[in-house]
């Protein structure tokens, strides 16, 4: 392949820092607000999303099996996203702004599922399950952002959380080119929702390193 001819390594780090850095963000997260108590300045309209994301996208965990590692990656993200939602909406409910966190998930959710009803690889259940996951990530992390703008700022803890998001995807574009050069593999569903994720991430990496990284909390303008 091109990739063995221009002497790059075999091993996909990409892929691998990537998820790295997805697992470090969810860490972080659960860190916070069990440390804290509390759920403060998390949306968790984007946490449902995520939460939907991991239970259609890894259904097939029952179904075929690849390795080890990749089980317990989907058992990890599928539980500590309900745990997650759970402790949103119930153990620490009474710090949870609702009174922000009001973007409609029908304008993510509905659109999501229409394209993957559409647009998929094959018209079968657990294939629509996957792609509309892949739709819906996209797009999940809107509320979080839309939440940020009507508070104003974001503490620390959770902009590094959305930066670690936001690098583990940014590190999957490039797992994307190293794919392409040695498989030949080029999925456009995955990579253009991803460059669409990615690219909504885009303000809030030129804000984290402005600001967090001197020091100040964060803020989206209004």
């Amino acid at each position: 392949s091109v990739w063995h001819q221009i002497n790059l390594p075999i091993m996909n780090i990409f892929r691998l820092l990537g998820d790295m850095s997805h697992l470090a963000g969810i860490v972080l997260l659960l860190h916070k607000i069990w440390t804290s108590r509390s759920v403060s300045g998390i949306s968790g309209k984007s946490q449902v999303c995520f939460c939907l994301v991991f239970l259609t996208r890894y259904l097939d965990m029952f179904t075929s099996f690849v390795s080890l590692y990749n089980t317990l990656m989907k058992m990890f993200f599928i539980s500590s996203s309900i745990a997650t939602v759970f402790m949103m909406y119930g153990r620490f409910k009474s710090s949870y702004d609702s009174n922000h966190d009001t973007f409609e998930l029908k304008f993510l959710i509905a659109p999501a599922a229409l394209l993957a009803l559409v647009a998929n690889h094959e018209f079968s259940f657990l294939e629509v399950l996957w792609t509309f996951s892949i739709y819906l990530e996209s797009v999940a992390i809107l509320p979080q952002l839309f939440l940020i703008t009507k508070t104003g700022e974001a503490e620390t803890i959770t902009s590094h959380y959305l930066f670690a998001l936001g690098a583990y995807r940014g590190l999957y574009v490039f797992n994307w080119i190293y794919r392409y050069f040695a498989e030949g593999y080029l999925d456009l569903i995955v990579v253009l929702s991803g460059c669409l994720q990615t690219c909504l991430y885009a303000d809030f990496f030129y804000l984290y390193v402005t600001k967090v990284l001197s020091g100040r909390k964060i803020s989206l303008p209004a």
